[in-house]
C-alpha cells in the first residue's frame, strides 16, 4: 500500500474521583473502527500532557508538538498534539442562552490529536490548527467536513510525488513526498542539534547510540526533544536505531529510565532532579548546551584519523568563517548554509563517514541460501581483518551491535532496490581514498551528497501554494465570552465522508509506483589495507625458499632456514605466503611427506597460527584449515597421520565463531557451484577469491530476479537442492571438527578444558534472530555410565561441542528437522570413530624417535663423582650476558637443548645449540651444587613451541647462572624430585654429607682396612682432647653471665654444653689437668710434632716468634713464647692450640683477660716484622663498653672492686708486655726516638703509597678511616697529630714528612668505631685507638647479590638504570674493597714505621682476618709465593676460626644466615694487588679464581667446617700421609695444586722477579680497583676450568673427533681459527709465547721418545742462562729473562708487565701500564711472535729452491713414511708436508743444526723394492733423520742441494 491513513482523536481533561490529579479522556475517535493498516495506539492520553493534565488558573496559548510511539511490531506513530484550553464550568444556570458560558476560575486543557504513520511536522501543525481556526473564529464551514476532508487524505509513502490538499475551509497546502524513503526526512532538526550542543558533544552522543548506551535529552520544549531525537537517528543512517525511542516521555513513567537496555529518550527539564540518580545515562542537556557522561561509563570514539577529519569537516560546514579568521584579506562573505541546506550538509559528513567505516562491507558477506529467501551472514573477523582494524574498539562494538545486524538484513540481499548510501559504497570508495587527506575536496564531495540528500526531501522547486489561515488576532481574543466550548462532532456526516472516500478508492486504479530492484554493487574489494613492509619480498622469499627446499628433500639448507623463517611468519605478508605455497604442493587433496618434512611443514603451520593476532586467527586458520586436512605422513600398516593432529594447540579451534564464518564460506562457495553447474556455466580456470565472492553474490542476484517466473515444482527443486547442500556441508564440518578438536592422545583433554569449550559460548560472530542453538544439544548432555572415564570425557565435550555448532548453523540455514535428528545421532559416531583412529596414531606415533632432538651428551665426571639423577631433557634459555646470544655479533650459542644432570658434586647442563648455524658445537655450564645460592621457578616459552614451559633459574656464588625450561617430555613430578635432590646435595644435614667427605666412598671400603692400625693415634688423640676439655669444664664452677652474650648470626653448628656463649669459667683452671704433656702421655708421641707441625708452628719460627722447646723452657731473653693455654680448645674454641703470646704474661692471666673479648678470642701476636721488629696482633672486639676494656670487665664474676680492677690492670700489663717488647722501646732514649726514626728510615719520596681518601672532606688518612671525620674524642692532641691540616699529597694522604714526623704511639688498636666509646687513654700515650668503620657480615652478603646480579643479570634488559656498570656501582663491591684495602695499607704504614698494631674488630674472625692476612702479604714477600700463601691461608683463615661452613651456608643448618663470601672478598683485594704488582707474585691470577672457585666447591676439605676444634673432632685436622694412597681422591686443595703445579705452569707467574724485602702499597681508589674477570668470564665449550682433570679429558676427546679417518686432500685447510670470548678458552687457542714455547718442547720431547723434562726445570735453566749472559750489563732491576734490555729500573710498579688472564694459562703482552700516569691504557693483546712472523710467511710462491717426495722414518719405532719435503734457502730450512698440497708444515729441520749429509743404509721397515743407493742419513744436533729418495739419482740431487745450502750459509 502506497499511502498511509490518519486518524483524529479529542481527549479532554476529566476528574478522578479519588485523586488530585486529572487524567485524559478520549470524547471522539475517527474513525470509530481502527483502519486495518493503522492500528489506533493505546494510551495516548498521556503522551498529549505529558507533564500530567493540570487544570490552570489562566488561559494559556495552544501549543502543538509530535510525539512519537512505537508499537509491538516496532512500527513508529506519530501523534500530532494540539492544545488549547477551555474554561472548565463550575456550574451552569439553566436560564443561560446554552453554548455560552460564565467566566470561570479554571481553564482545563483539550487537545486535538492528529496520528499518522508519516511524519509532517508542518502539515500536521497546520491542519490541526485550522480545526481549531474554523472553530475559535467560528468560520462557516462545519468541522465535520474539516475533518472527514482531512481523514480521506491520500498522502504517498514516497516516490517524490507532489500533493495539494485542501481541507475545504480555503485552505491549501502543497504536500512533497520524498523520493527514496530509505533516507530519513529531518528538515533542519540535524543544524538545530548542533548549534544547541556543539559539534564534540554531538560526536559523543552519535558515538555513545552507535555503541548502545542510554541516552537522555533535557529540554523545557517538546517540539524541540522531538527534533533533536530525530536528528541524532537521521545521523546514524544507513543504520537504523532499534532500541526504546521515546522523543516525548511523560512524567508518569519515567520509571522507564531505568530499563537496563539502551534507549534514547527525551524527557521535560521539568522532571531534571529525577533524573539525578541514573547512574549510567548519557544526559543532554539542549537548553544548557551540555552533554553529561557519568564515570562509570566509557563511550569509544571513532578511530583516530576518521574522528580527527569528521571533525575537520563538521566545522567547515557550521563554522566556515573559522578558517579565514585569521587571513588578513578575509573574503566578503562566508556565511554558513541556510539551516535547511546546512542540515543536509551535516548528514553528508556522516554518510561520508560511514562509506568510510563500511566500505567493502559486501565482500564479507556469506550467502547462505537463496531460495525461499535469501539467508546472508557478515563474516565480521574477516572484515576487521582485511582492513587491519582488529583492534578498534568503536568498529568492533558497532559490528557487534544490533543496529548493524538490521543494516546486514536489510542491506545484504543481493537483489533489492538501492541507495544513495550503497550508490557511495559502491562507487565512490576510491574517490574517498584519494581525497582524505584535502579537507576542501572532502568539502566538495560533501555538498555533492548534501545536495542529493535535499532534493531528495524537497524534489520540487517551493511553490507558493501555502494558504492556511490562522484565529485572528482579535483584541478580545482571549475573552473567556468569545469562546464556546470546542462542540461533539457528528460522527455520522465524518463516516459518510469517510466511507464516500473509501469507494472513491476501490474504484481508482491502484497506485502502485513500482519499486525497482536491482542487483546491489558491491565495490571494489578490500585491499590489504596494512601497508606491506619494505623488506617483505625478501622475507617472502625466505618462506618460498625453505618450503620449496622441504619438498625437495633438501633438509639441511631448510635448517638453516628455519629460524629465518619462523622470524618472517610474524608478518602477515609471510603468513598468507606460507599457505598459498603450501597450497600448490597438494595434490588431489592429499600430499604425503616423510617425517623430516611433516615436522619442518607442521613447525611452520603451528607458527603461523600461533602469531597470529585474536581477529586475524581467522584469517590465516581459515586458509590453513584444508591443509591440515591434507599434509600426512605414513606412520605403519595402513596408519596416516595427518597434520591436523600436530597444530591442534591453538585456540582458534575452539572458537565457534571461526567455525560458522568458515562453515559459511564454504556452503556459499558449495551453493554458488550449484547455480553455476544449473547454467551451464563452466568457469575457465580456478577464479581468484575475489571473482568467487562476486560471483555468488551475482548469481544470488541473478536467482531472486528469476524466483517469481519459476514454476511450484522448480521452485521446490531448488529449495530441496540447496538444503541439502547445506546438510552436507554440516556433515563435512562435524568430521572437520572432531579432526581438530579430539586430541592425538585422547586420554589428556588438553584442548577443551584450557578454554572451557563446554560452557557457554561468547557472542557469536553472525548475527542471527531465530537461532535455537543449545537447545537440542541438552539432551545429550547425559554423563555416560562407562569405566573409561577419561576419553568418553573428551568425547563427550567434542560431541556437544559439534552438536551447538551444528543446531546453531543448521537453525540459520534452514535445513528440515529430520536432516538435524540424523546429524544428532551421526555426531557420536563420527567422534568415536575419529577416536579409533587417532589410537593407532597415537600408538604409531609414539614409536617414532623424535626428529629433531639432538642426543643427550653424557658429561666427563671426576673420579668418585656419581650421578644422581641422570639427563633429563631441557632447554638452556640466554640470560642477560648478551655474549653468548650472538648479540654482539656471531651466531647465538643459546638457547641450548641438552639434558641437566645432577651429581654428588655439580650441577651440569650439556648440550648443543638451537642455532643451526653452530648446531655442531657443544655447550656445558655447569657449577659445584655446594655454591649454588637461589633457586627460582620460572615458566619460559620457547620461540619454536607454544607451550609454556616451567623451567628453573638456579644461580651459583661461582657466578654462574643455569636458566632451564623443562622439555616437554620431562613429566612435572620428575622436575620436582630433581628440586628436592638438589636441596639435599645443596644442604646436607651435617658437613660430612658434602662432597668432599662422601666422594669416592663406594670404592673405599677396602682402604679403610689397611689404615686403620695408622689412624688410631689421631682418633686418641681428638677423643681425649675432646673429653678432657669436657672433663675441665665440668670441674668448675659455673655461673651465668650478667649481660646479654653478644649474639652470634646463629648459634654454632656443635651446640655442646662447651657454648662460650653461654658458660663463663670463673675458677683458675686445675693446672695438673693441663700441662701438656699429661694429655699427650697416653697416646703417641707422633701427634704432638702433628701439632707442632701445623702451619702456624712453622710460621712462628720462621719470623723467630719462640718454638716449642723455647716455651716449655721459658728462656727469659725471647721477649715472645708459644703458650700451650689453649691445646685443649677451653680458653678460646675458635683459636689454634698454639699462640703466642708476651714472655712475661702467664697463662692464667691469659684465660681472665680472654673473657673481656668476644668470643674469648684475646689478643695473640700474629706476625712481626723483621726490621722494625713491630708486632701484628689479631683479636675479637671487646665486650661492652671499655676502650681496651679499662674500666671493668663486665663478664668477671663480681666478687667485688678488686677483681675488676685487677683484670683491667692485667690487660694493661699484657698491652705494656707487646710494647716493652719493640726494640725501640728499650732503647735508653725511650719513646722519644720514635720521633727521629722518620727522616732516617723513611726516604719515601716515590715509593710512598698512601691510602686515597673515600671522603675528600677530611684532609687526614686518619680522618676518613674513622669515616665520620670526626677527630678522636680521646686526646686532641693525637686527633690533630693523625689528621694534620697540612696540604695533602696529590694522591690524598697528608704530606708524609709532617705525618711522620710527629709523635707516634707505640701500638695502634684498630678498633671499631661503635664498640670505642668513651674509656680512658693511656696517659703516656704509649698506645692508642683508631676507630674505624667497618663493614659488617649483613652489608657483604647483600653487595654480594647485586654484585652477582649484575656480572650474571637473569635476563636482558634496556633500562638505562639496569646497566652492568650501574648495577656494579649499586652493589658496593669495590667500596668494600677499597675499604678493607685502605685499613690495610694503613696498617703496613704502621708497621713498617715500628709501631704495632693490634686489629681488633667485630668477631675477630671476618674482617680482622681480611686485614691481618693482607698486611702479612703486603709486608711480606715470602707470603707472595706458593708455600707462603697456602701457609697465610692455613694460618689465619684455617686456624684462627674464620667460619668457612657457616659463611658459605654449607650445612642444614647454616642455610638461613646466608652465603657471605669473606674470603672471596680476599682474594679480590690479592687480585687487586696482583694486578698493580705483577712482578711480586709467584702465582698467577688463575690460583686466584681456583681458589675462589674451590673455596665453596665443597670438592676438598680444606675449606670445610668453623675452626680446628671441629675439624679434630671430625679427625681431619691431622690426615695421615699413609691415606693419601688413593691417588684419584685429594683430601686438600694445595695437595692439589702442588700436583698439578708439577705438571703444568698454569698456576705459575713468569714474570715473578721479587725484590727483596719489598713492602708493597698499592692504590685503593676505586678508580684503580678494576673488576674481576673471575666473576665475567665463561667457557662454554668446556665448563669451569677449574677442574682441572675434566677439562685435560674433554680436550683429549674432542681432539680425538676432531682427527679424520682420511686426510681430506681436496679443500685446504685454513690456519685460521675462531675465537669465541664466552665460548673458547682463550689461554688454550690463544696461548702465551712462553706457555706455547714450554708447550712446543712437551710435544717435541714426546715426538723424539725423550723422557719429559718438568716445565719447571726448563724454566729455572732458561732463568739462570740468562742471568749469566746478563752479568755483563748493569745490575739488573728485575727478572731481566723477560725485559732484557729494560731501562725502567727505577720505577717498579709502573713497567708493569701486563698478563691479562683467560682461563687457563696467560697471554703475555707488554704493555707499559704506568699507574701513575693519567692515560694508563694498556695495550690490547698483542699477537705472539710466531704469529707476527708467520705473517710473512708466503704461500705458494715461496722461494723452495728444491722440493719432492722422500720416504722419512719416524722416530723411535715409528715406520717410514712418504712426506712431500721443501728446501728453503731463505729461511734456512728443510720442510716437510703430508701431501704437495698441504699448506700446513708437519715439521721443520733447521739447517743450522745440520752437522752432515751422509749416505744411509736401508733399516728395519724401509720401503721395498727400492735400491740401497736411495737411502741417506741427516745428522743434526738432536739426533738422526733417515730418508729414502724414489731412486738413486734422485738422493744424490737431494744431498747435493742439502750440501749446497750448507756450504752457502
Amino acid at each position: 500500500i502506497s499511502y498511509r491513513h490518519l486518524s483524529i482523536v479529542i481527549i479532554s481533561y476529566g476528574e478522578v474521583p479519588w485523586g488530585s490529579e486529572g487524567q485524559g479522556h478520549i470524547l471522539q475517535r475517527f474513525p470509530e473502527k481502527d483502519w486495518e493498516d493503522n492500528p489506533f495506539p493505546q494510551g495516548i492520553e498521556l503522551f498529549c500532557q505529558p507533564n500530567g493534565w493540570q487544570l490552570v488558573p489562566e488561559r494559556e496559548r495552544p501549543s502543538f508538538f509530535v510525539s512519537v510511539l512505537t508499537d509491538i511490531n516496532s512500527e513508529r506513530h506519530y501523534c500530532a498534539c494540539f492544545t488549547f484550553w477551555e474554561a472548565e464550568a463550575s456550574e451552569v444556570d439553566e436560564d443561560e442562552v446554552p453554548g455560552l458560558v460564565q467566566p470561570a476560575q479554571v481553564f482545563a486543557p483539550k487537545s486535538l490529536v492528529l496520528v499518522s504513520r508519516l511524519d509532517h511536522t508542518e502539515v500536521f501543525r497546520n491542519c490541526l490548527g485550522l480545526i481549531y481556526t474554523v472553530h475559535v473564529d467560528s468560520l462557516s464551514v462545519p468541522l465535520e467536513t474539516v475533518i472527514g476532508n482531512l481523514l480521506t487524505c491520500v498522502i504517498p509513502v514516497a516516490g517524490g510525488s507532489q500533493r495539494t490538499i485542501t481541507l475545504g475551509a480555503g485552505d491549501r497546502q502543497v504536500i512533497q513526498t520524498p523520493i527514496n524513503d530509505s533516507l530519513p526526512v529531518s528538515g533542519s532538526s540535524v543544524a538545530h542539534l548542533f548549534r544547541q550542543l556543539g559539534i564534540v558533544n554531538v560526536l559523543y552522543l552519535f558515538c555513545a547510540a552507535l555503541t548502545e548506551h542510554k541516552i537522555l535529552f533535557l529540554s523545557s520544549s517538546y517540539q524541540r526533544l522531538t527534533d533533536a531525537c530525530r536528528a541524532l537517528l537521521a545521523i546514524m543512517f544507513p543504520l537504523k536505531y532499534s532500541f526504546t525511542y521515546v522523543p516525548i516521555l511523560p512524567g508518569k513513567l519515567l520509571e522507564v529510565l531505568s530499563t537496563p537496555t539502551p534507549f534514547i529518550i527525551g524527557v521535560n527539564s521539568f522532571f531534571r532532579s529525577e533524573t539525578q540518580e541514573l547512574l549510567d545515562v548519557i544526559i543532554a542537556d539542549l537548553d544548557g548546551g551540555t552533554v553529561t557522561i557519568p564515570e562509570c561509563v566509557h563511550i569509544s570514539l571513532l578511530p583516530d584519523p576518521l574522528l580527527q577529519q569528521t571533525q575537520t569537516a563538521l566545522s567547515m560546514v557550521l563554522d566556515p568563517e573559522l578558517e579565514i579568521a585569521d587571513h588578513a584579506f578575509p573574503p566578503s562573505s562566508t556565511q554558513p548554509s541556510t539551516l535547511k541546506i546546512q542540515d543536509k550538509e551535516i548528514r553528508a559528513v556522516f554518510l561520508w563517514l560511514f562509506g568510510q567505516l563500511f566500505h567493502g562491507y559486501r565482500w564479507c558477506l556469506h550467502i547462505i541460501r537463496i531460495h525461499p529467501e535469501p539467508v546472508i551472514r557478515f563474516h565480521k573477523a574477516a572484515f576487521l581483518g582485511q582492513r587491519a582494524l582488529t583492534e578498534d574498539d568503536f568498529l568492533m562494538k558497532v559490528l557487534d551491535g544490533m543496529a548493524f545486524a538490521g543494516f546486514i538484513s536489510e542491506r545484504g540481499p543481493p537483489y533489492r532496490p538501492t541507495d544513495l548510501f550503497d550508490d557511495l559504497i559502491a562507487n565512490q570508495v576510491e574517490r574517498i581514498r584519494q581525497e582524505e587527506c584535502s579537507p576542501h575536496k572532502v568539502m566538495n564531495h560533501i555538498k555533492e551528497l548534501a545536495e542529493q540528500l535535499f532534493k531528495n526531501e524537497n524534489p520540487y522547486p517551493v511553490v507558493a501554494m501555502h494558504k492556511v489561515q490562522r484565529p485572528a488576532e482579535s483584541p478580545g481574543h482571549n475573552d473567556p465570552k468569545n469562546l464556546a466550548i470546542f462542540p461533539p462532532l457528528d460522527d455520522v456526516t465524518v463516516q459518510l465522508f469517510i466511507d464516500h472516500a473509501a469507494a472513491k478508492l476501490k474504484t481508482a486504479p491502484p497506485m502502485v509506483k513500482a519499486e525497482l530492484n536491482g542487483m546491489v554493487p558491491s565495490g571494489p574489494p578490500l585491499g590489504e589495507h596494512g601497508h606491506v613492509l619494505a623488506n617483505s619480498a625478501r622475507r617472502l622469499e625466505v618462506v618460498r625458499n625453505c618450503i620449496t627446499y622441504i619438498f625437495d628433500n633438501k633438509m639441511l639448507e631448510a635448517k638453516k632456514l628455519m629460524p629465518a623463517v619462523l622470524r618472517a611468519l610474524k608478518g602477515r605478508a609471510a603468513r598468507v605466503c606460507l599457505t598459498q605455497e603450501l597450497n600448490q604442493h597438494v595434490l588431489q587433496n592429499r600430499a604425503v611427506l616423510d617425517d623430516q618434512q611433516f615436522d619442518y611443514i607442521v613447525r611452520m603451520m603451528n607458527c603461523t597460527l600461533q602469531d597470529c593476532s585474536h581477529m586475524d586467527e581467522h584469517g590465516i586458520a581459515a586458509i590453513l584449515l584444508p591443509l591440515v586436512t591434507a599434509f600426512c605422513r605414513k606412520l605403519g600398516a595402513g596408519i596416516t597421520q595427518f597434520a591436523y593432529s600436530c597444530v591442534q594447540e591453538h585456540m582458534v579451534w575452539t572458537n565457534m565463531q571461526f567455525w560458522e564464518a568458515m562453515f559459511y564460506s564454504d556452503v556459499q562457495n558449495h551453493i554458488r557451484a550449484l547455480y553455476l553447474e544449473s547454467h551451464g556455466q563452466q568457469e575457465s580456470g580456478p577464479a581468484a577469491g575475489g571473482q568467487e565472492l562476486l560471483g555468488a553474490l551475482e548469481l544470488a542476484s541473478e536467482q531472486s530476479r528469476l524466483w517469481p517466473t519459476l514454476s511450484k515444482e522448480q521452485q521446490s527443486e531448488r529449495v530441496q537442492k540447496e538444503e541439502s547442500t547445506v546438510f552436507s556441508q554440516a556433515i563435512h564440518y562435524a568430521n572437520r571438527m572432531s579432526y581438530l578438536l579430539l586430541p592425538l592422545d585422547t586420554s589428556k583433554n588438553r584442548l577443551l578444558n584450557r578454554s572451557g569449550i563446554g560452557d557457554v559460548e561468547s557472542v557469536s560472530n553472525s548475527y542471527v534472530t531465530n537461532s535455537i542453538a543449545g537447545s537440542m544439544a541438552e539432551s545429550y548432555d547425559t554423563e555416560s555410565g562407562f569405566e573409561d572415564a577419561e576419553s568418553s570425557d573428551v568425547a563427550n565435550s567434542v560431541v556437544r561441542f559439534i552438536n551447538r555448532f551444528v543446531d546453531k548453523v543448521c537453525n540459520e540455514s534452514g535445513v528440515t528437522n529430520e536432516h538435524l535428528k540424523a546429524l544428532h545421532t551421526m555426531i557420536p559416531d563420527i567422534v568415536q570413530m575419529h577416536i579409533e583412529t587417532l589410537d593407532a596414531v597415537h600408538r604409531e606415533s609414539k614409536r617414532l624417535p623424535p626428529i629433531q632432538k639432538p642426543k643427550l651428551l653424557r658429561p666427563i665426571l671426576l673420579a668418585g663423582e656419581e650421578l644422581v639423577m641422570d639427563g633429563m631433557r631441557v632447554h638452556l634459555i640466554s640470560d642477560g650476558r648478551e655474549e653468548a646470544t650472538g648479540a654482539l655479533g656471531g651466531p647465538a650459542l643459546l638457547p641450548a637443548e641438552g639434558a641437566i644432570f645432577l651429581t654428588t658434586y655439580r650441577l651440569i647442563f650439556k648440550g648443543t645449540p638451537n642455532d643451526p648455524l653452530v648446531g655442531e658445537q657443544v655447550v656445558t655450564r655447569s657449577f659445584p651444587i655446594a655454591s649454588l645460592t637461589k633457586e627460582k621457578r620460572i615458566s619460559v616459552s620457547l620461540s619454536m613451541d607454544q607451550f609454556i614451559q616451567e623451567g628453573l633459574q638456579l644461580r651459583s656464588c661461582t657466578f654462574q647462572l643455569l636458566k632451564i625450561a623443562f622439555d616437554e617430555e620431562v613429566a612435572s613430578d620428575l622436575a620436582e624430585v630433581f628440586r628436592k635432590h638438589m636441596h639435599k646435595l645443596r644442604y646436607p644435614q651435617h658437613v660430612q654429607g658434602t662432597f668432599a667427605f662422601t666422594v669416592g666412598q663406594s670404592g673405599k671400603t677396602l682402604v679403610e682396612h689397611k689404615t686403620k692400625d695408622k689412624n688410631q693415634s689421631i682418633k686418641t688423640l681428638s677423643k681425649n682432647l675432646v673429653k678432657s676439655a669436657k672433663r675441665t669444664i665440668g670441674r668448675q664452677y659455673v655461673t651465668r653471665k650478667k649481660y646479654s652474650p653478644p649474639t652470634w648470626e646463629n648459634r654454632s653448628s656443635l651446640q655442646s654444653e662447651l657454648d662460650e656463649d653461654e658458660i663463663s669459667v670463673s675458677e683458675e683452671l686445675d693446672q695438673g689437668s693441663l700441662t701438656l704433656s699429661s694429655t699427650i702421655r697416653s697416646s703417641d708421641r707422633q701427634t704432638m710434632s702433628n701439632v707442632v707441625e701445623r702451619a702456624c708452628c712453622r710460621d712462628y719460627q720462621r719470623l723467630g716468634l719462640g718454638t716449642l722447646s723455647n716455651s716449655l723452657t721459658r728462656s727469659k731473653n725471647e721477649p715472645f713464647r708459644i703458650s700451650t693455654v689453649n691445646r685443649m680448645y677451653t680458653v678460646c674454641r675458635s683459636y689454634p692450640g698454639l699462640l703466642i703470646v708476651p714472655q712475661s704474661i702467664p697463662d692464667s692471666t691469659i684465660q681472665r683477660i680472654s673473657r673481656c673479648y668476644r668470643q674469648n678470642r684475646f689478643p695473640v701476636v700474629c706476625w712481626r716484622n723483621s726490621r722494625t721488629k713491630a708486632v701484628l696482633l689479631r683479636s675479637a672486639g671487646l665486650h661492652a663498653k671499655g676502650v681496651v676494656g679499662f674500666f671493668k670487665s663486665p663478664n668477671a664474676p663480681s666478687a667485688g672492686p678488686s677483681q675488676a680492677d685487677s683484670t683491667s690492670l692485667e690487660q694493661e700489663k699484657y698491652m705494656q708486655a707487646i710494647i716493652s717488647s719493640m726494640p725501640s722501646y728499650c732503647e735508653p732514649s725511650g719513646r722519644n726516638t720514635l720521633g727521629g726514626f722518620t727522616s732516617t728510615h723513611m726516604t719515601l719520596g716515590q715509593r710512598a703509597r698512601v691510602i686515597s681518601l673515600s671522603q675528600p672532606r677530611v684532609s687526614g688518612k686518619w680522618g676518613s678511616i674513622r669515616g665520620s671525620g670526626r677527630l678522636s674524642a680521646y686526646n686532641p692532641e693525637v686527633g690533630n697529630r693523625l689528621s694534620s691540616k697540612e696540604s695533602p699529597q696529590p694522591n690524598g694522604g697528608p704530606s708524609e714528612a709532617l705525618f711522620l714526623r710527629q709523635q707516634r704511639a707505640y701500638l695502634y688498636i684498630i678498633g671499631d668505631k661503635t664498640q670505642l666509646k668513651g674509656g680512658k687513654q693511656d696517659s703516656f700515650q704509649q698506645w692508642e685507638v683508631v676507630p674505624i668503620e667497618v663493614c659488617d657480615v649483613r652489608q657483604v652478603k647483600n653487595s654480594f647479590k647485586k654484585l652477582i646480579k649484575a656480572c650474571v643479570p637473569s635476563s636482558a634488559t634496556s633500562e638505562p638504570s639496569m646497566t652492568f656498570h650501574r648495577c656494579l656501582e649499586e652493589s658496593e663491591w669495590m667500596c668494600l674493597l677499597h675499604r678493607v684495602l685502605q685499613v690495610s695499607v694503613l696498617v703496613v704504614e704502621l708497621l713498617d714505621t715500628g709501631s704495632s698494631v693490634m686489629v681488633s674488630l667485630e668477631d675477630g674472625w671476618d674482617v680482622t682476618t681480611q686485614v691481618v692476612s693482607l698486611v702479612q702479604l703486603l709486608s711480606d714477600p715470602y707470603y707472595r709465593t706458593f708455600d707462603g700463601f697456602r701457609l697465610l691461608v692455613e694460618k689465619e683463615w684455617l686456624s684462627f676460626g674464620h667460619r668457612f661452613s657457616h659463611r658459605g651456608a654449607q650445612t642444614l643448618a647454616s642455610q638461613s644466615s646466608g652465603f657471605t663470601p669473606v674470603f672471596l672478598q680476599f682474594l679480590d683485594c690479592v687480585h687487586q694487588i696482583h694486578l698493580q704488582f705483577p712482578m711480586e707474585f709467584e702465582f698467577s691470577q688463575y690460583y686466584l679464581k681456583f681458589l675462589a672457585y674451590h673455596y665453596v666447591s665443597n670438592r676438598f676439605r680444606t675449606f670445610l667446617l668453623d675452626s680446628d676444634y671441629e675439624r679434630i673432632e671430625l679427625g681431619v685436622l691431622y690426615e695421615e700421609k699413609g691415606e693419601r694412597k688413593n691417588p684419584q681422591v685429594c683430601k686438600s686443595v694445595w695437595d692439589y695444586i702442588d700436583r698439578l703445579n708439577k705438571k703444568t705452569p698454569i698456576f705459575f707467574n713468569y714474570m715473578f722477579s721479587p725484590e727483596d724485602e719489598e713492602v708493597l702499597r698499592p692504590y685503593s681508589f676505586i678508580s684503580n680497583l678494576k673488576v674481576w674477570d673471575f666473576y665475567t668470564e665463561e667457557t662454554l665449550s668446556e665448563g669451569p676450568s677449574y677442574d682441572w682433570e675434566l677439562v685435560q679429558r674433554g680436550r683429549q676427546e674432542r681432539l680425538a673427533e676432531e682427527v679424520p679417518d682420511k686426510p681430506d686432500t681436496t679443500t685446504p685447510k685454513s690456519q685460521r681459527h675462531i675465537v669465541w670470548p664466552c665460548y673458547d678458552s682463550r689461554s688454550r687457542v690463544v696461548p702465551d709465547a712462553i706457555t706455547k714455547l714450554l708447550q712446543d718442547l712437551q710435544s717435541l720431547e714426546a715426538e723424539l721418545g725423550l723422557p719429559p723434562e718438568k716445565w719447571k726445570d726448563t724454566w729455572d735453566k732458561i732463568k739462570a742462562n740468562q742471568r749469566a749472559e746478563a752479568k755483563g750489563y748493569p745490575p739488573p732491576s728485575f727478572n731481566s729473562s723477560l725485559l732484557m734490555s729494560s731501562n725502567l729500573s727505577h720505577q717498579r710498579r709502573s713497567q708493569g708487565v701486563y698478563l691479562p688472564e683467560s682461563g687457563v694459562g696467560s697471554s703475555i703482552n707488554l704493555a707499559m701500564d704506568r699507574e701513575t700516569s693519567t692515560t694508563s691504557t694498556p695495550v690490547a693483546g698483542r699477537p705472539s711472535t710466531s704469529t707476527l712472523y708467520s705473517q710473512f710467511q708466503s704461500t705458494e710462491s715461496e722461494n723452495r729452491s728444491f722440493e719432492g717426495i722422500l720416504f722419512k722414518k719416524g722416530a723411535l719405532l715409528k715406520p717410514w713414511k712418504p712426506r712431500w719435503f721443501v728446501l728453503d734457502k731463505t729461511k734456512h730450512q728443510l720442510r716437510y708436508y703430508e701431501t704437495r698440497q698441504d699448506k700446513e708444515c708437519k715439521g721443520v729441520i733447521e739447517l743450522a743444526e745440520v752437522e752432515s749429509v751422509i749416505p744411509g743404509t736401508p733399516t728395519m721397515g724401509a720401503p721395498k723394492n727400492i735400491e740401497e743407493k736411495a737411502f741417506f742419513d741427516l745428522k743434526t744436533t738432536k739426533r738422526v733423520y733417515n730418508f729414502c729418495a724414489q731412486d738413486s739419482p734422485n738422493a744424490q740431487l737431494w744431498m747435493d742441494s742439502i750440501q749446497s745450502c750448507l756450504s752457502d750459509a
